[in-house]
């Protein structure tokens, strides 16, 4: 049963995944809430190869990931909930807002230590805001968000179904919360109250420092509000606002292998702008 849930994980997350994707994507079509000048046959075949790249870094690494690690620790009885079991009602969700909790304060983590910095920065350096700037992150960052996330699942020992419902849904959330999709105001204040919109998102990619040092939530909004990261809009407005970062401002910076090496880049900003460097 434990090798049936371990096999039966990439196959429900890639259906989520695609599923999503292409409707996000159909979305953005329909109703995109920003012109975009930078065509999506530059973008979206290095971002979506940064997706095969980075699975396939994480599945020869972690060979178990984090449903293979949550079995684990049931069978050892490591971690918080299997020392202390408790009723399904109170540890589904109570795993759930604790892993979600890890992921932003990884998230601060990755913009407040300059190390980190470096490899997170390549997620803000893409010059456009869509369902594939979502899925965009350096392999280097995605080996220490990793990490991070199975060490909390053997220190919470969270339960198998709780750690694939988080991957999922993290996954699910971070395609939808980077959509260049335009919601109704009224939708939009009332939605992201439970969860992050793309309004409420596309703040953290202003290059006004002061706005990406904000709306670190990647599933719920109450840990920006409760730690007081919470910015509810960009200071210039969502049409006028500048995304990215002040390196990397070239087109060229977008292709695959560029992105790889920003990382090692230790190149000095075009302007005196907000975006850090170190």
């Amino acid at each position: 049963m434990h090798n049936a849930a371990i096999a039966a994980e990439p196959i429900v997350r890639l259906i989520c995944f695609l599923g999503v994707l292409v409707l996000m994507a159909l979305w953005e079509r329909l109703t995109p809430r920003r012109p975009q000048s930078i065509k999506r046959l530059i973008r979206w075949p290095n971002n979506l190869g940064l997706v095969v790249l980075n699975t396939f870094v994480v599945r020869l690494l972690f060979p178990l990931a984090g449903v293979g690690m949550a079995l684990l620790a049931q069978a050892k009885g490591w971690g918080l909930f299997n020392i202390v079991p408790g009723p399904a009602w109170f540890a589904i969700p109570a795993g759930l807002l604790l892993l979600d909790l890890t992921i932003y304060g990884q998230h601060v983590a990755f913009h407040a230590v300059p190390l980190l910095w470096r490899l997170h920065r390549m997620h803000h350096a893409d010059l456009e805001f869509d369902v594939t700037t979502g899925l965009r992150f350096h392999p280097g960052e995605i080996v220490v968000s990793m990490l991070v996330k199975l060490l909390a699942i053997v220190v919470l020992g969270a339960l198998p179904i709780v750690v694939l419902a988080f991957e999922v849904v993290l996954n699910a959330t971070s395609i939808f919360n980077h959509g260049n999709v335009r919601l109704p105001p009224r939708l939009d204040r009332v939605l992201r109250l439970l969860v992050v919109t793309p309004d409420m998102h596309r703040v953290h990619h202003s290059i006004d420092r002061r706005e990406t040092d904000s709306n670190f939530g990647f599933n719920v909004p109450w840990w920006d509000r409760l730690f007081g990261t919470y910015r509810a809009q960009p200071a210039l407005g969502h049409d006028r606002m500048t995304l990215g970062i002040d390196l990397f401002r070239e087109e060229r910076e977008l292709w695959l292998d560029r992105m790889l090496l920003q990382p090692l880049r230790r190149d000095v900003p075009a302007t005196s702008g907000t975006a850090a460097t170190s």
